[in-house]
């Protein structure tokens, strides 16, 4: 066996050396390299962030602007119906049945048409519940 291939592998004379520690040196400075441009992209997805969240925050800002105003409306048309319905608890508090009867019959010569449509939905909602009864 010739011994001289061994010792060209095993980095034993000075010119394998220099190769071994010029590439060495390369893989250094590429990881470096490699690392600089990773720091740089962190650096620019966390501007590219940062940038973008007070447009995020005015948004949803807004969005809650709006829950409140919707909120507010809801508020308002709960107490206007429960407004209602207390007046309604006092109307038939005051008024006998036939008095309610009179009062049905005037409001039906005045718009018969909307009574004819409460009729038919009162009909309706009324025969569901008795069908779904059986």
């Amino acid at each position: 066996m010739d011994n001289s291939y061994d010792q060209g592998n095993t980095g034993g004379s000075p010119e394998g050396t220099g190769t071994a520690a010029r590439m060495k040196q390369t893989v250094v400075d590429t990881a470096n390299q490699a690392t600089s441009k990773i720091a740089d992209l962190g650096r620019k997805t966390v501007g590219q962030i940062d940038s973008t969240r007070e447009p995020i925050a005015n948004t949803l800002d807004k969005s809650a602007s709006s829950l409140h105003e919707t909120g507010d409306s809801a508020a308002r048309a709960a107490h206007a119906t429960a407004d209602k319905l207390h007046s309604t608890a006092e109307y038939v508090r005051k008024n006998d049945v036939q008095s309610m009867v009179g009062d049905i019959t005037d409001l039906a010569k005045q718009h018969p048409g909307q009574c004819l449509a409460v009729a038919v939905g009162i009909g309706f909602l009324l025969g569901r519940f008795l069908r779904s009864s059986d």
